[in-house]
């Protein structure tokens, strides 16, 4: 499986915060980060937009690193990925990226 796909299918390679972050982009830091304070009804300053990706070592935004309740769920039961539950299909906790991201529900069943 491919290291950039996060424990919960997303593609990390394509995520505008791994990709402002790898190209040093603080223009895209803005755009993201006032994205998902809309997207969240939270404020995330540029500051907080630095992550490498889900699954590599090195930065992570502060929602990715600590937050992020599949992560913390993957991490917590030694998974690779959520493809290696046995609840993938019908986890609510998931439901939340895959049920509106068939893109993610696919990465992890490749």
């Amino acid at each position: 499986m491919k290291n950039y796909i996060a424990f919960c299918g997303l593609d990390c390679e394509k995520c505008e915060a791994r990709l402002a972050t790898v190209n040093n982009d603080n223009g895209l830091r803005k755009k993201v980060a006032k994205l998902w304070s809309e997207l969240n009804s939270v404020n995330i300053t540029p500051k907080m937009i630095n992550c490498t990706g889900c699954r590599i070592d090195g930065v992570k935004t502060p929602y990715c690193e600590s937050l992020c309740p599949i992560r913390q769920c993957a991490l917590s039961k030694g998974y690779e990925t959520c493809a290696n539950c046995k609840d993938l299909e019908k986890c609510e906790t998931l439901g939340q990226v895959t049920n509106n991201n068939a893109n993610a529900l696919n990465n992890l069943k490749n």
